[in-house]
C-alpha cells in the first residue's frame, strides 16, 4: 500500500511541478497589448481621442515615428475641446479603435467653418491665418505624386509651447510617451505645422500576465515529491523486516485446568435491587437526557446567532451631477507652467529692455508700465526696474470655469527675498488669453499690500465665474471702482466715496493720496500751477466671484499731473523721469505726467457691511508731453 501511495505522490507532484513551469513558461499570458496605424496622405496634425487610448485598461504607452524631422515632431494632449478649438478650420486625420479588429483606423476630418455668432464661444472664437508656405518645386510635387501621397500647400499653426496643453513632449521625447488620460482628453501628433505630422502611430496597454498558480503548484508538486520518497523508503523498509529468517514453533503447551466459576449467594449480593436500584436508574436517564438536550441547545443556539438579521439599507450619496459644470480654464500643473514660461519670457524682456519681446507675454496695463519703465531707463540709468516675475511658488490660483474664450486666470506667486534677504511682497497676477491660439498673456501685475487679506476663493479644481461689468450685485460695479478710488486719492475723506473704501492698510493712498498732493501743490512755485486729474484707464475691468457673493475686482487708473507756467518768461522743470518720457528738459508752456495705476480690489457683496479693500497695487509713470 505504501509503494502505491508513493507512486501516486509522484505522478501528482510531477504533474503538478510541470503545471506551474508551464504557466510561466508556454501558457505565459501576453505582457502587453499593441494596436498600430499608418497615417496616409501627409497630414500636419493627427488627433489620437481619448476613448481611443482607454480601449484597454492601463497606462497608455504611445510610440510615434516617421516624422520629416524627429527634432521638431511634438505630442501634447489637452481637453478634448481645447483641441478641436485650437485647430479651428485645420484639416487632421483623426485616429479610431476598432474594437472587431483590435486595430487602428484613421479618418480624414475636415472642420466645418465657424458662423461668428458674437457670444464668445470657441466656435466663433477668431484664430490666425495660417501663414503661407513657399510654392513646392516641380521635382517635390513629382516626388509626393509618385508616392501616391497629397501633400498639402500651405502650412499651418505650430502647436509647440502652447498654453492649451495639460502636457508637451518634443523631440526624442515624443517618440515613446506614457500617459494615463480620460476620455475627455486628446493627443494631438504634430511637426511645427509646416512639416507633415509622423506617420507611423502605435498604443501599447499592459496586460496582467501574472500567475498566481504558479509558485503554489510548483512548491506544492516539491512537497508531494518529498512525501512520495519518504512513502517509496518507509516501503522499503518494512518489506525486507518482513522477509527475515522465522523459527518453527514446538508443541503446544498443554492447557490448565479451569477454575470453577464464583456464584455468589444471596446473602452477599452487593448490587442495589428493588426501588433504590429503581431510584438510580431514574436518576441516571433525567441525567444522560439533560447531557444530551444540553447539546443540542448548544447546537440549536449556535444556528441562530449565525442566521443573519435584515438590516435597514444605507441610503445612497449621490454625488453631484457634473453635467452641466464648467471645467476651470487651467489645472495647477498646466497653470505652473504657464507662470514658468511668462517668467523665464519677462526676465528676457527685462534684462534687454525690449518692448517687442515684453508684448509677448504682456498686454493692457501691465504692458503699458513696462514699456515705459523700459524707456525712462534707456535715459535715466538709476531708474529702478520693475518687480520681477517670479516663476513658482504658486501659493493661490483661481482659474475662470469655462469652455469659450477669453479666458481669464489669477494667480499669487510668492517673492523671493531681495539681495539683502529682506521679504517682498508677493505679485499677484491676471492671465488673459484671447483665442485658442494664442497664449496667456499679463494683464495686471500688482504687488499685494503687505495688511490684504484674500477672502475665500473656490478651489483651483472648480473655478469661479466672471463678473459682469455693471453687475449690480456688489457694493459698487466693477466698472466703477477705479473712477470713485480715483476720487478718493483727490479729496481724501472729503470724497463721496469714502465710507465706502477701508483705508486701513491702503499704503497707496499714503503715497499719493490727497495729503501728498496738497504737499506737492504747496511746493510749486508761483510762476507756476499744478493740478491733478484721474479717470479710469483703457483698461479692461476684471471681476471674479468669490465665495461670499462678492468678487475681486482689477482695474486700471490713471492720473495726470499737470505743471503749468502762469507767468511770461517762467520755465518749468520736468524733471529726470518726464524728461526721460518726453525729450524735454524744461518748457516755458508746461510739462503733463500720467501715471498709471494698476489696482486689485475685494468688494463686498451688495448689502454687506464690508468695505471695499484695496489688495495690491502697482504704479507708475507711463506717458509725459510739453504742453503747447
Amino acid at each position: 500500500m505504501r509503494f502505491v501511495l508513493a507512486i501516486v505522490a509522484f505522478v501528482v507532484a510531477a504533474v503538478m511541478i510541470v503545471a506551474g513551469i508551464a504557466q510561466r513558461t508556454v501558457f505565459a499570458p501576453p505582457s502587453h497589448i499593441e494596436a498600430a496605424t499608418t497615417v496616409s496622405g501627409d497630414p500636419r496634425y493627427v488627433v489620437i481621442d481619448g476613448s481611443v487610448l482607454n480601449a484597454h485598461p492601463g497606462q497608455q504607452t504611445l510610440t510615434v515615428t516617421g516624422a520629416p524631422q524627429g527634432a521638431k515632431q511634438l505630442v501634447a494632449y489637452g481637453r478634448t475641446a481645447d483641441v478641436k478649438a485650437w485647430l479651428g478650420d485645420q484639416k487632421y486625420v483623426a485616429v479610431r479603435y476598432q474594437k472587431a479588429t483590435g486595430d487602428l483606423a484613421t479618418k480624414a476630418v475636415t472642420p466645418k467653418p465657424a458662423r461668428s455668432t458674437g457670444t464668445g464661444t470657441s466656435g466663433s472664437t477668431a484664430t490666425p491665418t495660417p501663414a503661407a508656405t513657399p510654392t513646392p518645386t516641380p521635382s517635390a510635387t513629382a516626388g509626393a505624386a509618385s508616392s501616391g501621397k497629397t501633400a498639402a500647400t500651405t502650412a499651418g499653426p505650430n502647436p509647440a509651447g502652447s498654453d492649451l496643453w495639460l502636457e508637451e513632449f518634443d523631440g526624442t521625447a515624443a517618440q515613446v510617451t506614457r500617459m494615463n488620460i480620460p476620455d475627455d482628453v486628446s493627443v494631438i501628433v504634430a511637426s511645427d505645422g509646416q512639416k507633415p505630422a509622423p506617420s507611423n502611430v502605435s498604443v501599447t496597454w499592459p496586460v496582467d500576465s501574472s500567475t498566481p498558480w504558479a509558485f503554489p503548484l510548483i512548491i506544492g508538486g516539491l512537497v508531494l515529491l518529498v512525501i512520495g520518497i519518504a512513502l517509496y523508503l518507509w516501503g522499503l523498509y518494512t518489506h525486507r523486516r518482513s522477509r527475515g529468517p522465522r523459527r518453527k514453533s514446538g508443541p503446544k503447551m498443554p492447557k490448565l485446568p479451569k477454575a470453577p466459576k464464583y456464584k455468589p449467594t444471596a446473602m452477599i449480593e452487593t448490587t442495589p435491587r428493588g426501588r433504590r436500584s429503581t431510584r438510580r436508574a431514574r436518576v441516571i436517564l433525567p441525567v444522560a437526557l439533560a447531557g444530551a438536550l444540553a447539546l443540542t441547545g448548544c447546537t440549536a443556539g449556535t444556528n441562530a446567532a449565525s442566521t443573519p438579521s435584515k438590516t435597514a439599507t444605507p441610503l445612497a450619496t449621490e454625488a453631484p451631477d457634473a453635467a452641466g459644470q464648467l471645467p476651470p480654464a487651467v489645472t495647477v500643473p498646466q497653470l505652473e507652467r504657464i507662470v514658468k514660461r511668462i517668467s523665464e519670457s519677462a526676465a528676457q524682456a527685462d534684462a534687454k529692455a525690449s518692448a517687442d519681446l515684453a508684448k509677448e507675454r504682456f498686454v493692457g496695463p501691465a504692458l503699458e508700465l513696462r514699456e515705459a519703465n523700459y524707456a525712462i531707463r534707456a535715459h535715466k540709468s538709476d531708474e529702478p526696474a520693475l518687480p520681477a516675475i517670479p516663476a513658482s511658488p504658486i501659493v493661490l490660483s483661481l482659474p475662470q470655469a469655462t469652455d469659450t474664450w477669453p479666458r481669464t486666470v489669477a494667480a499669487v506667486i510668492q517673492s523671493p527675498k531681495d539681495a539683502k534677504g529682506n521679504e517682498q511682497a508677493p505679485i499677484a497676477l491676471t492671465l488673459v488669453q484671447k483665442t485658442p491660439r494664442d497664449n496667456y498673456q499679463v494683464e495686471y501685475a500688482v504687488s499685494l499690500e503687505p495688511k490684504a487679506k484674500v477672502p475665500n476663493l473656490a478651489p483651483a479644481s472648480i473655478g469661479a465665474a466672471v463678473v459682469p461689468p455693471d453687475s449690480k450685485l456688489l457694493e459698487l460695479p466693477p466698472e466703477k471702482v477705479a473712477a470713485a478710488y480715483g476720487d478718493i486719492l483727490m479729496n481724501g475723506d472729503k470724497s463721496q466715496y469714502a465710507s465706502q473704501f477701508n483705508p486701513e492698510g491702503d499704503t497707496l493712498r499714503t503715497q499719493v493720496g490727497a495729503d501728498w498732493k496738497a504737499k506737492q501743490k504747496a511746493a510749486v512755485p508761483a510762476t507756476a500751477s499744478l493740478t491733478f486729474t484721474s479717470q479710469p484707464g483703457s483698461g479692461a475691468d476684471v471681476a471674479m466671484a468669490t465665495n461670499d457673493s462678492g468678487a475681486i475686482v482689477w482695474t486700471d487708473l490713471q492720473e495726470s499731473q499737470i505743471l503749468k507756467v502762469v507767468e511770461a518768461g517762467a520755465d518749468a522743470s520736468a524733471g529726470a523721469t518726464a524728461a526721460a518720457l518726453s525729450g524735454v528738459a524744461s518748457s516755458k508752456t508746461g510739462i503733463q505726467s500720467d501715471f498709471g495705476y494698476q489696482l486689485a480690489f475685494y468688494v463686498p457683496p451688495a448689502g454687506s457691511k464690508e468695505k471695499i479693500t484695496l489688495l495690491g497695487f502697482a504704479q507708475g509713470m507711463v506717458a509725459a508731453k510739453q504742453i503747447p
